[in-house]
C-alpha cells in the first residue's frame, strides 16, 4: 500500500510544482514604441517556457492577433477581436508566428519562441508574409 500512495504524492507533488511555475508574460498592441517603431507589438520575440500564458494587451484601438504558423500539429487559434484583450497558453515548443490583421503589411508581426527550440524555424520563413513583413520576419529570423 505504501507504493501506490507514495507515488500518488509525488505525482501531485510534481503537478502543483509544474503548474506554478507556469509563467505570464505581456506583450503590448502598439501604435508607437519607444524606440520609434511604428504599427507594433511591444516585443517582436517573445520567450516563454512550455506551459506559459502569453497576454495580448491593446493600448490603443484597431490591433489584434492572428496566427499564421506554428510548429507541426499547431492548432492556431480563431483570430482575436480588434482592441480585445487575448491571453494563450503554449504546451507545444517551437516558433509561433503572429500578426496583426490590419496592419500585417506594415510590418506588425512577431514571434513567440516556446521552451528555446527553433527546430520549425524553416517551416516558419516560408509561412506567408506582406509587404514589409516579409523584410521584418527575415530580421527577425535571423535573430534566433
Amino acid at each position: 500500500m505504501k507504493t501506490p500512495l507514495s507515488f500518488l504524492t509525488i505525482l501531485a507533488t510534481v503537478t502543483t510544482f509544474s503548474s506554478a511555475n507556469a509563467a505570464d508574460t505581456t506583450v503590448e498592441m502598439l501604435n508607437k514604441r519607444d524606440d520609434g517603431a511604428k504599427m507594433v507589438y511591444s516585443e517582436d520575440i517573445t520567450r516563454i517556457d512550455v506551459g506559459d500564458t502569453v497576454t495580448w494587451v491593446p493600448t490603443s484601438k484597431g490591433h489584434n492577433v492572428e496566427f499564421i504558423a506554428g510548429p507541426d500539429g499547431f492548432d492556431a487559434p480563431k483570430k482575436s477581436k480588434n482592441s480585445k484583450e487575448v491571453s494563450i497558453s503554449f504546451d507545444e515548443p517551437g516558433i509561433y508566428y503572429y500578426w496583426c490583421t490590419p496592419h500585417k503589411s506594415m510590418g506588425m508581426i512577431a514571434l513567440v519562441v516556446v521552451g528555446d527550440d527553433t527546430s520549425n524555424i524553416e517551416d516558419i520563413a516560408k509561412a506567408k508574409a506582406v509587404g514589409k513583413s516579409k523584410k521584418k520576419l527575415a530580421t527577425l529570423l535571423s535573430q534566433l
